[in-house]
């Protein structure tokens, strides 16, 4: 029970008591005009029963009031439920597009790769048949600058001796 129901049973149950006590004079009649006509009845009670009907009227305001505020409330709740549905839909659906773009993408970088890899094993034999020509011509100039000194030196012995 909150500060204000609370605040309002006792300020009911104060005038209930007040009413117990003075009972009395509440019962006493007095003489009422009504505009077009005067009646004797007791005021008091007249004034009581005004005070409960407007506090009747009062909590079925705000019966009414909290029933729409919760009917509202469930309203919000299946739209934010329908809400949250649907963007796990999009989300699941744009994760769904994520993988395949990566996938399209990895198949792409693969093909790219390989592409490179053969370029890079075509290149690497054409240096390496170069090099064995090179190594060629190298051994056939280095045999013949050793025969060509080997000459020399026969050559040399020859005069000497």
């Amino acid at each position: 029970m909150t500060f204000r129901s609370l605040l309002i049973a006792v300020v009911l149950a104060l005038l209930g008591l007040f009413a117990v006590v003075n009972w009395q004079a509440f019962m006493t009649p007095t003489r009422l005009s009504l505009l077009f006509a005067e009646v004797q009845a007791p005021l008091g009670l007249i004034m009581l029963v005004v005070t409960g009907l407007m506090t009747a009227l009062f909590l079925l305001y705000i019966v009414f009031q909290q029933a729409g505020v919760i009917l509202e409330a469930r309203r919000y709740a299946k739209e934010l439920k329908a809400n949250r549905e649907l963007a796990d839909r999009a989300e699941a659906s744009r994760f769904t597009e994520l993988r395949t773009y990566l996938e399209a993408e990895l198949r792409k970088i693969e093909a790219q790769s390989a592409a490179v890899s053969t370029g890079v094993t075509a290149r690497l034999d054409r240096l390496e048949q170069a090099l064995v020509e090179k190594l060629g011509e190298s051994t056939g100039t280095m045999t013949a600058f050793v025969g060509e000194m080997d000459d020399k030196l026969d050559r040399a012995l020859q005069n000497l001796r």
